[in-house]
């Protein structure tokens, strides 16, 4: 198959380019690898000199920066954000 055919192909929309195989990729291998990287950074920093409050307040950031990926990876925050203009708008 040519160039100007497979252009004439995805023209036509006989083939849509789909990323949901990248993200279902990510979702399922990416995101827990980072997850472990950083529990294992939080521990080895932070318990090793018996600082648990540094490491505490280091594991609410993470905990908010996990929320905010789940936030987008569900798609929820389109129907939080109206939630929160409703409360301006009326």
């Amino acid at each position: 198959m040519n160039t100007t055919t497979t252009m004439e192909l995805l023209a036509q929309g006989a083939q849509q380019i789909q990323t949901s195989g990248i993200q279902g990729w990510i979702q399922s291998n990416l995101l827990p690898l980072l997850l472990l990287v950083v529990a294992i950074l939080l521990l080895w920093l932070g318990g090793g000199r018996g600082d648990n409050a540094g490491v505490m307040r280091r594991l609410g950031g993470v905990i908010v920066a996990l929320a905010i990926v789940g936030l987008a990876v569900s798609g929820a925050g389109v129907n939080i954000g109206k939630w929160i203009a409703q409360l301006f708008t009326g």
